[in-house]
C-alpha cells in the first residue's frame, strides 16, 4: 500500500464517520506558540482545544508536517525522521476515548488490512493523582486485543503545565516470531498510533483541574506506518525515500547509518527551506544550519570534493512536491550551496586558530565559550576539528 493510498484510506474513513478535513500548515507554528517547528498535528489546533470553536466543527482530521529536534540524535535508527508527516483525528468535546480507540482498531484491521494478531495496547494504569484508564482498558479487553498498564508511558502533556490526561498507544508486531512479550519488554513491538484523552489541566503548583471540554487528540506518524504496512523494516524503506534510495548511493558510497542521516538531513532540510527558513545563527535558521552542516560533516570526512550542488533535481522536486511546497528547486539548491561555502570558510578559519598554541593541549569550558563567541566555532565542531 502506497503513502498516498494509505493518506486518502485515513482520512475517508474519518470523513464517513462525521470528520471535516482540516488544511494542514507549514513547519512555522502559529504566532504566539513558543516552539520553533510545529511538532505535531494539535499545534494549530491549540485554542481549540481549550474551548475555542473551530469553524469545520468538533470532529475534525487532517495531516500535517511536523519537524521534531529532540529526535535529531535518534536519527539514523529505524524509526526516527526529522521532518515527518503526522495524520490525526480530534474531537473537540464530542465523542470520548473508547470510541476513538474502537474506530482506530476498524481503521487498521478493515480498512489497512492489518492482522488483529500483530496489535497490542497499553493503557494509563493510574497513579496518586487520578485512577486508572478503565473505559479504555475496557474497550481493548472488548476487542481481544492485549493490553499493559503503564503510568509514565501513557499519560500526556504538553510541558510541565497546561493541557493533559491519559493516553492509550496502538502498537504493531514486527518480528518474525509470534509475540511472548509486551511493549515495554520487547522493541520488536513499534508504535504507530497515540490516542490522547485531553481531560485536565495541570497547573503551577502539579495540581489538576478539569478542561472546559474533554477532547481527543490522536496523532500517527505516517512513514512509519507505511513503513510497516509495506512490510519494511525501516522508516527509510518506505515508498516516499525510494528516489533518494536509487540515487544517494551512487553518488555518495556510505554505510546504512550514514545513509540514512543524510537522506533524512536533507529531506528536512529542503522542506524547511521550502517553508521559508534560511540558515541562521539562531532559531529556526539554527535548526535548518544544523542539518545542513552535520550532512557536511559526514560527506567530507570520507571525501572532501563532494557537494550538495551535486544533488539530483529529482530529489528536490519530488521533496517539494511531496510536502505540496510551491517552490523553485534551484532557489533550494542555492541556499545548500551558499550554506555548503559559509561552512567551508568556518573549517578553515577553524583550523588556523585550533593551530594556536594556546589551543593544543586539553580545553577547558573558558577556551570553549571563547572560541564560539570569537570565532563562531560551536564546541561540537572544534572537537571534530581537533586531532584524535
Amino acid at each position: 500500500m502506497q503513502t498516498e493510498h494509505v493518506v486518502r484510506t485515513f482520512v475517508e474513513y474519518f470523513q464517513e464517520r462525521g470528520h471535516r478535513r482540516v488544511a494542514g500548515s507549514t513547519l512555522l507554528p502559529p504566532p504566539g506558540d513558543p516552539v520553533l517547528f510545529t511538532t505535531s498535528g494539535m499545534h494549530p489546533l491549540t485554542p481549540h482545544l481549550e474551548g475555542r470553536p473551530h469553524p469545520l466543527g468538533r470532529r475534525l482530521v487532517n495531516t500535517q508536517r511536523c519537524l521534531r529536534t529532540t529526535d535529531l540524535d535518534e536519527v539514523g535508527d529505524t524509526t526516527h525522521l526529522t521532518v515527518f508527516e503526522m495524520l490525526g483525528t480530534w474531537s473537540l468535546g464530542d465523542y470520548e476515548g473508547p470510541q476513538s480507540l474502537d474506530w482506530g482498531y476498524g481503521l487498521l484491521t478493515e480498512g489497512l488490512g492489518v492482522d488483529p494478531g500483530r496489535l497490542h495496547a497499553t493503557v494509563f494504569g493510574g497513579d496518586d493523582r487520578t485512577g486508572p484508564d478503565l473505559s479504555s482498558l475496557e474497550l481493548w479487553q472488548g476487542l481481544g486485543v492485549p493490553v499493559e498498564l503503564t503510568v509514565e508511558d501513557n499519560w500526556w502533556s504538553n510541558g510541565p503545565t497546561g493541557p493533559c490526561g491519559p493516553d492509550s498507544e496502538i502498537f504493531l508486531w514486527t518480528g518474525d516470531t509470534p509475540p511472548r512479550s509486551t511493549p515495554t519488554h520487547d522493541d520488536r513491538w513499534v508504535e504507530v498510533w497515540n490516542h490522547v484523552m485531553m481531560r485536565h489541566r495541570r497547573l503551577d503548583d502539579g495540581s489538576l483541574v478539569p478542561l472546559p471540554q474533554r477532547n481527543v487528540d490522536t496523532g500517527l506518524g505516517l512513514e512509519r506506518l507505511a513503513a510497516l504496512l509495506q512490510g519494511r523494516t525501516s522508516v527509510f524503506d518506505c515508498d516516499v525515500f525510494a528516489p533518494w534510495r536509487r540515487l544517494v548511493p551512487t553518488l555518495w558510497p556510505l554505510d546504512e547509518p550514514s545513509l540514512r542521516l543524510v537522506h533524512d538531513h536533507l529531506r528536512s532540510a529542503v522542506v524547511v527551506i521550502g517553508d521559508g527558513v534560511r540558515p541562521a545563527h539562531t532559531g529556526r535558521g539554527y535548526v535548518l544550519r544544523r542539518l545542513v552542516r552535520r550532512v557536511l560533516t559526514l560527506l567530507w570526512r570520507g571525501e572532501r570534493s563532494r557537494s550538495l550542488g551535486d544533488l539530483p533535481d529529482e530529489l528536490l522536486r519530488h521533496t517539494l512536491d511531496h510536502f505540496r511546497q510551491d517552490v523553485d528547486p534551484d532557489k533550494v539548491r542555492r541556499i545548500l550551496l551558499e550554506e555548503e561555502g559559509r561552512f567551508a570558510g568556518l573549517l578553515r578559519r577553524g583550523r588556523q586558530v585550533l593551530a594556536r598554541p594556546r589551543f593544543r593541549g586539553p580545553l577547558g569550558d573558558g577556551d570553549f565559550r571563547y572560541l564560539h563567541d570569537t570565532h563562531g566555532l560551536p564546541r561540537d565542531l572544534v572537537m571534530s576539528l581537533r586531532p584524535e
